[in-house]
């Protein structure tokens, strides 16, 4: 069957030309079906790709969403961290004054008996070079990831480091309170440490301590912090009480003429612990006073801070 034509006539009007053009039904109808579905595919096409990018979108919208959950996740765990330093500096700040007259007297006791006190520790001296590596990685960190990683990391160091120097303050505030560092008695001091000629005989001696004047009955006070681990009466002592400080430092009162606490009982420092007397080889009233560190003599008044009683 002999396909469809269509005869186009084009005329000049100023020569009166005529001219046939014939085309075939196939062609026109080709061409306008693609005049009319060219639009609708454009319509397709982009309704498809707007489609795609909605669905972008949703997805990136939602990782935004995931990763700002994980950075806020990162901050409060950051916050917490720092507000626990916060809580560490403070407690430091207020833990690490000490009275200067009792840091004094710390200063003088043997190196064993500080030693003791503070203990051993873990060598610190890497960890400032840590953090700088660390400080110097910051800067070269392209991701918010790994800088919250090391921002991190870098506390848990600075707060593991405040914590032991916390402990090593809390080592030197009981050593501080066990250091025997007032006077025992009001009262004047008749007889340093040392040499001297014995009241009693008058043969040359060696005085263990420190002989106090003072009036019978008066208040004995215990010079620093400890357990008391004899009450009693012990040869030219007589009564006497002995209290163990801890960090190997023990203190002891002679001549007492009366108890104020029992064997075990845990003392402060000032706490009054007897009274002054003349029990046991003494020639007149008072305290007898003396220190051991390790159980080796001390002098007492290298440690003694508050005002010297009058000599006699």
């Amino acid at each position: 069957m002999r396909s469809k034509r269509y005869t186009i006539l084009i005329a000049d009007r100023t020569s009166g030309v005529v001219r046939r053009v014939t085309i075939p039904a196939g062609p026109v109808v080709a061409v306008a079906c693609a005049v009319v579905t060219l639009p609708v595919l454009i319509g397709i096409g982009a309704a498809w790709k707007a489609k795609s990018g909605v669905v972008e979108l949703a997805a990136s919208h939602r990782a935004l969403e995931v990763e700002n959950s994980n950075y806020r996740g990162a901050t409060a765990a950051l916050s917490e961290q720092i507000a626990s330093l916060q809580s560490v500096i403070a407690d430091l700040s207020v833990r690490s004054a000490l009275d200067p007259g009792l840091s004094r007297a710390m200063e003088k006791l043997p190196a064993i008996v500080k030693a003791r006190a503070m203990g051993g520790g873990a060598n610190q001296s890497t960890a400032p070079r840590q953090e700088s590596a660390y400080t110097r990685t910051l800067s070269a960190l392209a991701s918010p990831d790994d800088t919250f990683g090391l921002l991190r990391t870098v506390l848990k160091s600075l707060e593991s480091r405040l914590h032991v120097v916390r402990s090593d303050v809390e080592k030197r505030n009981a050593l501080a309170a066990a250091t025997p560092s007032i006077w025992p008695a009001h009262g004047w001091l008749s007889s340093g440490m040392g040499p001297r000629r014995d009241p009693v005989n008058g043969n040359n001696d060696f005085h263990p301590g420190l002989d106090i004047v003072g009036d019978k009955g008066a208040p004995v006070y215990a010079t620093a912090a400890g357990r008391v681990v004899h009450v009693g009466y012990q040869g030219a002592y007589g009564n006497l009480i002995v209290i163990d400080h801890g960090f190997g430092l023990e203190t002891r009162y002679g001549h007492l003429s009366r108890y104020s606490v029992k064997d075990g009982a845990r003392v402060n420092r000032g706490d009054v612990i007897g009274s002054i007397g003349a029990t046991g080889r003494a020639t007149g009233t008072h305290l007898h006073y003396e220190v051991h560190a390790n159980g080796r003599l001390l002098n007492p008044l290298q440690l003694l801070t508050q005002q010297r009683p009058r000599d006699r």
